[in-house]
């Protein structure tokens, strides 16, 4: 089914504690892990929480990566969302489980902007324009 994106939300669990409070050391995997995909970085900023905690965001021109951390548990909750067909999104996954040294994940997987339902919408939204 064609859709306008891919959009992966993932758990990272039991990773390095150190690691979920190294905004430096986060912002580089998560920004390799967008290289690595084969997307556009186009810029990213992060920010460190009192006492602890990291949350950022990786612009690319295919649209986003984003993260937010609880150190004390060990514990990460990362989107991947991509737009367009060449984006290995998967790669940016895997990455981030080894650089986080996760012991487990879950993930969920969906198509952002189903065309088909689009399709339908705007069709809707036309017959609607010309009876008014």
């Amino acid at each position: 089914m064609k859709a306008l994106g891919n959009h992966i939300i993932a758990e990272f669990y039991n990773c390095d504690k150190q690691i979920m409070n190294d905004s430096p050391f986060i912002e580089k995997a998560m920004n390799e892990a967008a290289i690595l995909s084969g997307a556009t970085v186009v810029g990213s900023h992060f920010h460190t929480f009192n006492p602890h905690g990291v949350s950022g965001v990786v612009v690319i021109a295919e649209s986003h990566l984003t993260i937010h951390t609880w150190p004390e548990y060990g514990y990460a909750a990362v989107d991947i969302f991509t737009c367009g067909e060449t984006i290995d999104s998967v790669a940016a996954f895997m990455h981030l489980k080894e650089q986080f040294k996760a012991a487990s994940t879950s993930t969920v997987e969906m198509k952002r902007g189903q065309l088909h339902d689009i399709v339908d919408l705007k069709h809707k939204v036309e017959v609607v324009e010309e009876l008014v």
